[in-house]
Formats: C-alpha cells, sequence, structure tokens
C-alpha cells in the first residue's frame, strides 16, 4: 500500500513537472499605441503582466528580452507584423511572439492582440474588441482582452460597464472628475388629501379656494451631486426648485433637498429628505370639538392656531419627502420618473414628475 502511493504521488509530481518544461515561451516586445499617452515600451510591460497572470506560457522577463536584443545586436523598434516578429523571435530562439495595438479612435478605445508562433512562422491567434473612451481603466479593457483570447472566464459586469455606450453612469465608466452633472428640467402633477384637500375644494368664503379637484401641475429644475460612485451604487445629492398650481391660477414654491441611492445597473432610485413650501395660513381660533372660528368668542374656550387658509397670509411650511423612481434611457438621454409622498398631520401630498437630463459632460475640460 505505502510503494502504491508513492508510485501515485511520484507520478503526480513528474506530470507537474513535465507541464512546467513544455509551457511554451512567450516574448513582448513593443505594443503600439496611438492618443492614449502611452509609450510602446510601457504597453508592453502592462501587455506581459497580463499575461504572466495566465500561468499559461513561460513569459520572458523583460529585462532578459531587452538583455536579448542588445546581445544580439537587434533593433526591434517598431517591430509590430508578423514577418519581424518571426524573425527577432528565432533569433532569440523564443517560441512565440506577442504584439499588437492600443488606439484611441474617436469616443473608443481599440485593443488589437496577435500572438505569432514563430516556427510556423503563423499568426496563431489573434483579437480584437472595441471598449469606450476611458483611459483609466486601460488595464481592466487589456485583461479583459487577453482573458477571452486565450478563453479564459470574464466579469461580465466589468466588461459591460466598459464597452456598453448607453449604460448607466458607474465607477468604471464614470470615475472622479469624469462624473457627470445629472441635471434637468422636472415637471409632473401634485395631489392634495386629507384636511388639505378639503380647504382646497371648500367655498371661498370660507377660507377655501374653490376648486372642483386637489390636482395641481408642477415644473421646477432638479440640480444633482453625485459624491459617492462605487461598485452598482451611486450616493446623490438633489436640490429641486419647483414651482405648482399655475394651472389653478396659483403660484405655489418649494424647495426640496434630498439625500439618495441610485442602482447604476437597473436605474431605480429612492431618495428621501426636507421640504419647504410657500402657502397660506390663517390664524383663528377652534374650540374642543375641532370648530373654526376667525375670533374669539366670550364664554367659548377656544385656542389660538393657524390653518391652510385661502384669505390668510404667505407663511412657509415644512414637511418630508419620500421618493423612489427609475431612470429610462434612449440614446445620451436619461429620462427619469418619480412617484413621492410628503405626509402631513393636516393632509398628505402625492405626486408623480418625470424629466429628461442634457448630460454636461465635463471630461476633457481638464484635459
Amino acid at each position: 500500500m505505502l510503494l502504491l502511493f508513492a508510485g501515485i504521488v511520484l507520478a503526480l509530481t513528474t506530470k507537474q513537472l513535465a507541464a512546467q518544461v513544455q509551457k511554451s515561451s512567450v516574448a513582448v516586445l513593443y505594443i503600439d499605441t496611438r492618443g492614449l499617452g502611452y509609450e510602446p515600451i510601457a504597453m508592453g510591460h502592462l501587455v506581459r503582466l497580463e499575461l504572466e497572470k495566465l500561468n499559461s506560457y513561460e513569459v520572458v522577463d523583460r529585462y532578459d528580452v531587452d538583455y536579448l536584443i542588445k546581445k544580439n545586436q537587434l533593433d526591434a523598434t517598431g517591430c509590430y507584423g508578423k514577418i519581424c516578429l518571426v524573425e527577432i523571435g528565432k533569433q532569440l530562439q523564443i517560441d512565440k511572439m506577442f504584439s499588437g495595438s492600443v488606439e484611441m479612435l474617436g469616443e473608443k478605445i481599440i485593443i488589437q492582440f496577435r500572438l505569432v508562433n514563430v516556427q510556423a512562422g503563423v499568426i496563431e491567434n489573434t483579437m480584437v474588441k472595441e471598449f469606450l473612451n476611458l483611459p483609466k481603466s486601460l488595464q481592466e479593457m487589456i485583461q479583459i482582452t487577453i482573458a477571452e483570447m486565450f478563453n479564459r472566464p470574464v466579469d461580465k459586469e466589468v466588461e459591460r460597464q466598459l464597452t456598453a455606450h448607453y449604460d448607466l453612469e458607474n465607477y468604471c465608466n464614470n470615475p472622479g472628475r469624469y462624473r457627470l452633472q445629472n441635471d434637468g428640467p422636472r415637471m409632473g402633477f401634485t395631489v392634495l388629501a386629507g384636511n388639505a384637500a378639503s380647504t382646497f375644494k371648500g367655498p371661498i368664503i370660507d377660507g377655501g379656494f374653490g376648486f372642483n379637484n386637489t390636482l395641481m401641475f408642477q415644473f421646477g429644475y432638479q440640480f444633482e451631486k453625485q459624491y459617492l460612485n462605487e461598485g452598482r451604487w451611486q450616493a446623490l445629492f438633489e436640490f429641486l426648485p419647483m414651482i405648482s398650481g399655475i394651472d389653478k391660477r396659483l403660484i405655489i414654491p418649494s424647495l426640496t433637498f434630498m439625500n439618495g441611492i441610485r442602482d447604476n445597473k437597473s436605474g431605480w432610485e429612492f431618495g428621501f429628505g426636507p421640504t419647504l413650501n410657500l402657502v397660506r395660513y390663517k390664524t383663528g381660533y377652534v374650540d374642543r370639538a375641532g370648530v373654526w372660528y376667525d375670533n374669539p368668542v366670550d364664554g367659548i374656550e377656544l385656542i389660538k392656531t393657524q390653518r391652510f387658509d385661502s384669505r390668510g397670509n404667505p407663511a412657509f411650511n415644512t414637511g418630508f419627502i419620500l421618493a423612489i423612481g427609475k431612470t429610462f434611457r434612449s440614446g445620451k438621454l436619461n429620462i427619469p420618473v418619480n412617484a413621492y409622498w410628503i405626509p402631513s398631520n393636516t393632509g398628505a401630498r402625492f405626486g408623480i414628475s418625470f424629466g429628461f437630463n442634457a448630460k454636461n459632460d465635463e471630461r476633457h475640460k481638464d484635459l
């Protein structure tokens, strides 16, 4: 039994050593670059690093490559084509040569790699892949391209973020100072409920507004700041000035401040914060039964208070808003749709708003 176990261990060890010996050598000289601010030798170092991670080839160290080139008095500058790579590979006695290009064309970064079999004098493997113009994610692009080239697993979520032209903003396609200001107009409808709705529909002589419904059109503009942008999630601060009631001959201004989060993958978002609007309040009195009196009455115990009233003076009213929504995308246009609810002890408000974002791309101002 002991001899059998020793035989198995010896066989596995021999097989592993044989596999290591059988690894083909591969060398990376230079990778052609255009429009990215990288020298070909520096791009070659990035590619060499990703090839080493595959653990499929014996990747010749860059110092060994420099030594062999100098020893054989070779001029490898500008050597990107098959003929040149085969000639140098034979003189350096290397099995395979890896080369290609990484270049910026318009709003895209195009990566093209090829693996040349030196002895056969043929291109053994090749891969061409297009990415968004995101130079800070260049190493991830190289990693994805090489992985696909050699049939290795790829993080599809990262690949989508780097290739999907109309993907939602995220930490890959919108990092750091490349963030976009997600500002834009908002419009929609708001509805009053509870006591506020009764006042809105009540007769003018009793302090109501005389309307047959509590639906009001509103419009405004949203200013948004993304202060965290990691993984699938963005953290947002939103400032939203609005005007409501124009359709009912009213001007009701409001200011809303919200903190929120957005899912970069689905576009769903949630926000909450304080809201402030300017409405008419009248000072009066109520008895124990809640009956309203404009003036104090002798013999009746009354409590001084204020209420929403068309005969009152303009005053600020505060509240807390809860909102949920989803951002749809059509080309370069973002279309946010949100539903909100503002609870109150005098009657809640709720509504739906939508808008669009003409994206303000600050990407090139600092370059």
